[in-house]
């Protein structure tokens, strides 16, 4: 797994899988983000086996599923909340992690005081390159 921390207490990470619960129950996350769609890929086909896994391993669950560039206003909303409510550490997924970052910084972008560049910086970091979309994230 290649996590990477975008800011204290959330982290994304491409796709996981129920093998991969254990260790991020030993990494000391406390809650998990799915923004996959149920049967958007072969090896994604519903979340029942990752909510069992997480369950089981006394991981908080949640499902926000997001189809990549469609980020309403609702599901931005339902991520800032669950961001706020889950216990930390989190850890946000989805196949590549792109959807997971994005979710997050616009959900960040949402505070009055919140500037995108540093916002950027830390996508850019975490491997995702989201420039070319900083016109999206602005507050309308």
């Amino acid at each position: 797994m290649d996590i990477k921390e975008l800011e204290p207490g959330f982290s994304i990470c491409h796709a996981i899988y129920p093998a991969y619960i254990a260790e991020l129950k030993a990494r000391g996350f406390r809650s998990i983000i799915c923004n996959r769609r149920p049967g958007e890929a072969e090896d994604h086909l519903n979340d029942a086996e990752l909510s069992r896994a997480a369950q089981v391993a006394g991981i908080e669950w949640i499902e926000i599923p997001v189809t990549p560039g469609e980020y309403t206003p609702e599901v931005v909303e339902t991520f800032g909340i669950a961001i706020e409510t889950l216990p930390a550490p989190i850890l946000g997924f989805c196949r590549s992690g792109r959807r997971a970052v994005s979710l997050w910084i616009h959900n960040q972008m949402q505070q009055d005081t919140c500037d995108i560049g540093p916002l950027l910086m830390a996508a850019h970091a975490a491997g995702h390159d989201l420039s070319d979309l900083h016109d999206r994230f602005i507050k309308q």
